[in-house]
């Protein structure tokens, strides 16, 4: 076993790790570029910014959304097929957005086919480090999340390069075309041997046995394996963990979505106001590693959720500092400051949620947590953009960005400081109770002694 896991994490798993760095690049980095095409769609389509921003919106929420329906696709199909077929799904939805005369067909095209390709491409290529890396696989995971720092640098930079010269509907046929390259990064993906074991299957019981289980039993048992909804209902930290991060990821994208525009309106150069978020995406090509070296540290690991917690109240803080001046120099200074923030909320999210929950349950408490999460992202942008149609004024957006996430943060606080104290104070009954237990079945002192340090090793143990 050990031979094989030595012959996986050599060789050719190290181009896989290429191959989902280039993947995760071309998905996750693309929707951080949809506020450089915001002003020219609203114009072109004499749109609000509401119905504008329900693009962006649709195009992330089905990206993250979609990961139940990537789980069972590459059970079935493997990570090879399922990232080639997303790749031809983005491509399909971003050329037919180019010929698109209404916004209803590019909430379709752009938003549902487009996030639904991507997320395919995206999940299955986080998916398959886990059959090539065993010993290694933090150092696979932080070395791949470079790619989408790599991608929230250069497509904003792209896409105002090409926007000039090719308007946005040439922009987005030449996007599908770069998308086109998911499924070169498909095509690298080699099977191994345990993708091949039907494992995904075991947990489903065998057609033959119960021929008659129904359609609504087989429903059941899928969204049991997908989706954790007992886990959700009676694991106390899961639930405030997701309701909290639910909470938070109303306000966390609409910087990504609006400080082009906000940057536009106070007269900043349309190149220097993309630049920003290539910004943001330079910065975190050094600081997500950074970042996960320090959760991965020993003395740090039981604190995550607390630095977690810390990111995302820092987070919430610096859109503040971004309201106070649109000068260029602050948007820059503001766009380093939040590129500390984002790369510990994107290195600590996934981390806190394995902490959290069985490992044997991740995959399903994964599931319901990015459908949940899916929702916010969803209705964040349109409800910005109602409020901006409202007030005329992009620092309310902001505003709403650092609302969210302070109160998030403040609610996750509470949360996990009351649920650990009272962990705390359960088990002290526990010691308590087996003290008292054992002074009443010995007399002696000296026996009382003897039985006392194996009751309290086993305590802290658990």
């Amino acid at each position: 076993m050990s031979r094989t896991l030595e012959r996986q994490e050599s060789g050719w798993a190290w181009v896989v790790l290429l191959a989902s760095m280039l993947s995760q690049g071309l998905t996750l980095g693309f929707p951080t570029c949809t506020g450089v095409f915001f002003t020219q769609l609203q114009h072109d389509f004499q749109a609000s910014n509401s119905e504008t921003s329900w693009f962006p919106s649709i195009l992330t929420a089905v990206l993250h959304a979609g990961g139940p329906l990537c789980s069972i696709l590459v059970g079935h199909f493997g990570c090879r097929s399922t990232v080639m077929l997303g790749g031809m799904l983005a491509c399909l939805g971003l050329v037919t957005s180019s010929f698109s005369t209404t916004l209803s067909q590019l909430y379709v095209t752009a938003g549902l086919i487009t996030g639904l390709g991507m997320c395919f491409s995206f999940q299955a290529s986080i998916t398959v480090l886990g059959y090539y890396f065993s010993r290694r696989r933090a150092l696979a995971n932080a070395l791949a999340s470079v790619g989408v720092s790599l991608g929230i640098m250069l497509w904003p930079l792209l896409s105002r390069y090409l926007l000039e010269d090719l308007g946005w509907r040439g922009t987005f046929f030449v996007f599908g075309g770069i998308l086109l390259h998911c499924c070169v990064s498909g095509a690298i993906l080699r099977p191994v041997a345990p993708m091949v074991a039907p494992e995904p299957r075991e947990g489903l019981p065998p057609p033959s046995k119960k021929p008659a289980s129904g359609c609504l039993a087989g429903c059941s048992r899928a969204i049991q394996q997908h989706l954790a909804l007992d886990l959700f209902l009676h694991n106390p930290g899961y639930r405030a963990y997701t309701l909290g991060v639910m909470w938070m990821m109303v306000g966390f994208p609409l910087p990504h979505v609006f400080l082009v525009p906000y940057a536009m309106r106070h007269e900043v150069d349309e190149r220097r106001a993309a630049l920003l978020i290539s910004i943001i995406g330079f910065s975190n090509i050094f600081l997500r590693p950074v970042a996960g070296l320090v959760a991965g540290h020993r003395r740090l690991a039981a604190h995550r959720t607390h630095l977690f917690i810390l990111a995302t109240l820092l987070n919430g803080l610096t859109n503040l500092v971004c309201v106070a001046s649109a000068d260029f120099g602050v948007l820059v200074g503001y766009c380093l400051v939040y590129s500390v923030s984002m790369s510990g909320i994107g290195t600590l999210l996934f981390q806190v949620l394995m902490d959290i929950v069985p490992t044997d349950r991740f995959s399903s408490a994964l599931g319901l947590f990015t459908v949940l999460e899916s929702i916010s992202i969803l209705i964040a942008p349109p409800i910005a953009g109602f409020l901006l149609d409202t007030t005329s004024d992009y620092r309310y957006v902001f505003y709403m960005s650092s609302f969210f996430l302070i109160s998030a943060a403040l609610f996750m606080g509470t949360s996990f400081c009351v649920l650990q104290k009272k962990e705390k104070q359960g088990r002290q009954a526990e010691v308590g109770g087996a003290s008292a237990e054992q002074d009443l079945t010995h007399e002696g002192p000296e026996s009382s002694r003897k039985q006392l340090y194996p009751e309290i090793m086993y305590v802290t143990s658990l």
